[in-house]
Order: structure tokens, then sequence, then C-alpha cells
């Protein structure tokens, strides 16, 4: 059986939800707690074990750009080739407040894995420290952890905004279509009157 254009769509959006979220959570896990200084010719030179968390950040953006794609492409998309105008689904107030929830939660999500990815970056980058006393910091620890349970509440906030404008989308298209009228009963019963 095949899936059809809303269950692809639905399917896709939590896929790529959920991989941000894993991303993150791994990318969490692997990220040392700080590097090790080594001393040379009066500065330290910090020594960080080789690990993915800045490949995994990166990948858990990308992941999670997807999933918002995907997820605004839901709310708008003309399944079954019946187009809806933006004025008609967002004169519904629940789904403007989940709309711009998802997208909040989204950026913010993003953002923080961001912030991680590149806090990782910049401390293995700029690794020759004049202070004597650094400790060799990594990325604040939390933020892929954090991020990761905004990407996982993003992909299921989507998710809802996608039902709910199918809901929308159902009841306006029942209330411009009508029930149907069989009119060649009504002519015979004319022609008998």
């Amino acid at each position: 059986m095949a899936l059809s254009q809303i269950s692809l769509l639905a399917c896709a959006t939590a896929f790529f939800g959920m991989l941000a979220f894993i991303l993150d959570v791994f990318a969490e896990l692997k990220k040392p707690p700080f590097g090790t200084p080594v001393p040379v010719k009066g500065v330290i030179i910090c020594k960080f074990p080789v690990d993915p968390s800045i490949a995994l950040g990166a990948m858990s953006i990308v992941a999670m750009l997807i999933s918002v794609a995907l997820g605004i492409v839901s709310v708008f998309f003309p399944y079954k080739g019946k187009p809806i105008s933006k004025k008609v689904l967002f004169q519904d107030t629940l789904l403007i407040v989940f709309f711009n929830l998802s997208l909040v939660i989204s950026i913010a999500g993003a953002g923080m894995t961001l912030w991680a990815t590149f806090s990782e970056s910049l401390h293995r980058i700029h690794n020759v420290h004049d202070d004597l006393s650094t400790t060799c910091p990594t990325a604040k620890t939390g933020l892929f952890g954090g991020a990761a349970f905004l990407h996982l509440d993003a992909s299921l906030l989507w998710l809802i905004c996608m039902m709910l404008a199918l809901n929308i989308r159902d009841d306006h298209f029942h209330h411009h279509e009508g029930p149907e009228v069989d009119f060649t009963n009504n002519r015979h019963l004319r022609a008998r009157s």
C-alpha cells in the first residue's frame, strides 16, 4: 500500500526532526568536557581528543532545517491538487499559535546547536593561550542536549500544525462544496406536477 502525500510529508518531517534530535544527543555525549593543556615556551597549547561533535552538530542543523522546510511545506501543500489560500488557513487562531510556536522553537533549537558547534570549533581553532592558567574549555555542556530536545519538540509541533491545517482544509472544502444534490429527480417531480 502506497503512502499518501500527507503521510509522506508527515513521516519526512518527523524523520528529519528525530534525526536532528539523535545527532545532537550524540554530539553532547561525544563532546569532551575539556582539553589537555600543554605548556610550550610561555604559552599553553590545548590538545583536544578527536571527537565527532562538530560534525554531528553541523549535520543536526541541516536535518533540522530540512524538517522545518518540510513542516512549512506540509501546512501549505495543495493535497489532492486542491490549494487553499493562506488567508483561509490563518483565520484559525490555533493554527497561528502553533505555527508561530513551531517557528520559534525551531529557530531556538537551530540557534543552540549553531552556538555549540561554533563554540566548539573556535576552541579548537584558537587553541594557543597566553594565560598559563587556562583549563582548555570546550563548548558549554548541555547546549547540544538542550537543542536536541528543542528539535524534538519542534518536529512534533510541526506535525500538530499539519493536522490543524488538514482539519481547516477539510472544513473549508466540505463547507464550499456542500452536499451533493441529485437534480435529475427534481426534474421528474416538476414534470409530474
